[in-house]
């Protein structure tokens, strides 16, 4: 019997007219979209599905994200009866796994990153921070070189052969003249608004901290692996300091994967806009089965699990 994980991307995913066949299709798509609508104040069939500037921003990118996944999972479980073992997400993406484990309602996975959102854009000054992708280069040597250079940190360990770095410009640029001479094949800035998952997001982090203490906690009914630590999460105490130190730490995707494959996990269901997951996935292992859903006709294929 499969053993299987539910997962979610993160920001870089979005794309738009995401969701809008679960929303357009399913009674359970539109009521999770029309819910988020009316809890943020603004249309998110709008943002998802029109082409618009507001899908670029980090304050209504996450709130999108987050309630896309959610309603293309509800909708998955709804018509399979397939619920997963254990659930990870990458970055903003962890909250629909937490979702998807019992810990926050649905509503408060959207309320909250919508303030995670709100915080995260407003903690650095436009062109103060970057990021970067990093390709072809061992993490540890990458570790050695950013130890040499204040004010970068690696944001994302996505796979093997693919790290993200982030925090000050100029440090991001030294950085990547540096990896580069180290044998680094490409370095490549990121479009994004601020530099995630760096020590510039440390108040945002703190601040969060202060939306959770409104927000309701529940033990996991499956356990979700956590960004900051890759490990395993059982206890509703846990929970809330690892998202406040998650918003300014690294994500640990890569190693999420390698704690669920020892645990047995050999199913992976991407649930979320593209397929950057999976393609993380078969870089890390060949022995597991990956699926992707991010059109309606997707589940289809779940047949074969």
């Amino acid at each position: 019997m499969s053993k299987i994980a539910f997962i979610f991307p993160g920001q870089g995913a979005q794309y738009c007219g995401m969701g809008q066949d679960f929303y357009e299709q399913t009674a359970t798509g539109k009521e999770i979209f029309d819910m988020a609508s009316g809890l943020l104040g603004f249309s998110l069939p709008e943002i998802c599905f029109e082409k618009n500037d507001r899908l670029d921003i980090t304050e209504y990118t996450q709130a999108a994200m987050v309630t896309t996944g959610i309603a293309m999972m509800r909708v998955l479980e709804e018509k399979t009866g397939i619920r997963p073992d254990v659930t990870a997400g990458l970055s903003l993406g962890e909250y629909c796994a937490l979702a998807a484990a019992g810990v926050m309602s649905d509503r408060d996975a959207i309320l909250t990153v919508r303030q995670r959102g709100i915080l995260m854009q407003e903690a650095v000054p436009a062109g103060l921070g970057a990021m970067a992708a990093v390709l072809s280069l061992d993490a540890a040597k990458i570790e050695e070189v950013l130890s040499q250079i204040e004010g970068v940190q690696i944001a994302n360990y996505n796979c093997p052969g693919q790290i993200v770095i982030s925090g000050k410009k100029e440090a991001v640029e030294e950085a990547g003249e540096k990896l580069l001479a180290a044998g680094a094949k490409r370095v490549i800035g990121l479009n994004v608004s601020g530099p995630f998952h760096s020590a510039m997001l440390t108040q945002a982090g703190e601040k969060l901290g202060a939306v959770l203490e409104n927000v309701e906690i529940q033990k996991p009914a499956i356990p979700y692996v956590a960004n900051v630590t890759a490990q395993y999460v059982t206890e509703a105490d846990e929970v809330k300091p690892l998202l406040i130190r998650q918003v300014s730490s690294s994500v640990r995707f890569q190693q999420s994967v390698e704690a669920m494959l020892k645990d047995g996990v050999d199913t992976f269901i991407e649930i979320g806009p593209g397929k950057t997951l999976a393609g993380f996935i078969k870089k890390i292992t060949r022995d597991a089965k990956v699926f992707n859903i991010e059109k309606l006709e997707d589940i289809d294929k779940l047949t074969e699990i």
